[in-house]
């Protein structure tokens, strides 16, 4: 014979309530994410099916695909959406080789270290607005010294503003965005070099391995879950930036140097079309998330081999 032996009724919602506990003490911080975040997503890509101009008291019809349609028909849009990607692979690709070799110089000690840091990572903390002005003016011929520096040493034709050149316009605000954006790799690559024991180094050292072989060897292989976050929270937020562009040349000229951030300004707040800008940043939110469910797909297969 068996006996069954039945907890108390106030046992079992005790223990219920122990293994909710930990939902209810994230219950307000989720709330909150949920009011700040997740609900103006939503009513913002329900903006996308419906015909939303600012001033125009009868719109807000709900039309289907209507903008998304429109928005295959744009060429503006696919222009836009070519100079993002040439914007986002530029800036970050050479933040990230810049910020690289910046972390590997400063991650070796020398006199006045802490001075070369803080003075390399100062941009970081720059405003992105100031940052837009500042080159505005770096590239202005009548007020700027770059344009003049160019034209001495053969790299340019005449000492003009390439923010009003449609070829070059686009590599104006790129400039703004390696110089502003390299520190962020520097302070996360160099906090992840001061990471890697110093012992690995000194027993590759003593098997006789040279600096070219320690590199490869040693260091890609610790930062590369590094590098991928990095360039993988670098690109969106480059891709989403639309402050320099904005600041330094509205996109122009004649869109030139119109990204797919700034088009979606643009959109809403020169044409008022929220119904089609939110359309806009629907399609931009879609394609970064298929990026980064690619690189990440990319990194497992890379750690799946090893």
């Amino acid at each position: 014979m068996s006996a069954t032996v039945s907890l108390p009724t106030g046992s079992r919602a005790r223990r219920r309530l122990l293994m909710f506990e930990p939902y209810l003490y994230s219950a307000p911080a989720l709330l909150l994410v949920a009011a700040t975040t997740l609900i103006p997503i939503v009513i913002g890509i329900s903006y996308a099916f419906r015909n939303i101009m600012l001033l125009d008291p009868t719109s807000g019809d709900f039309v289907g695909l209507d903008n998304f349609r429109e928005l295959l028909r744009d060429a503006s849009f696919w222009n836009a959406l070519k100079n993002t990607v040439v914007w986002t692979a530029s800036c970050v690709g050479f933040q990230f080789l810049f910020g690289l070799i910046l972390a590997l110089m400063l991650n070796r000690p020398f006199p006045g270290r802490a001075l070369i840091q803080a003075t390399i990572f100062l941009p970081w903390a720059i405003p992105t607005f100031l940052v837009g002005m500042n080159w505005s003016w770096l590239l202005n011929p009548a007020i700027g010294p770059l344009p003049h520096w160019a034209y001495a040493l053969g790299l340019m034709n005449a000492p003009d503003n390439i923010l009003s050149d449609p070829d070059y316009a686009l590599w104006g605000p790129i400039f703004a965005g390696i110089w502003w954006g390299t520190p962020f790799f520097a302070i996360t690559l160099l906090a992840a070099l001061q990471s890697i024991p110093r012992e690995i180094y000194e027993a590759a050292e003593i098997d006789g391995a040279g600096g070219l072989e320690r590199f490869r060897s040693i260091t890609l292989p610790f930062l590369a879950p590094t590098m991928v976050i990095t360039v993988l929270l670098r690109t969106i937020w480059v891709a989403n930036s639309p402050e320099l562009i904005v600041v330094m040349t509205k996109g122009g000229p004649a869109d030139a140097s119109q990204i797919v951030a700034s088009y979606v300004f643009t959109q809403a707040y020169q044409g008022l079309n929220f119904g089609y800008a939110s359309a806009v940043a629907t399609a931009l939110v879609l394609l970064l998330l298929v990026y980064a469910f690619l690189l990440i797909a990319i990194r497992q297969t890379m750690l799946g081999r090893r």
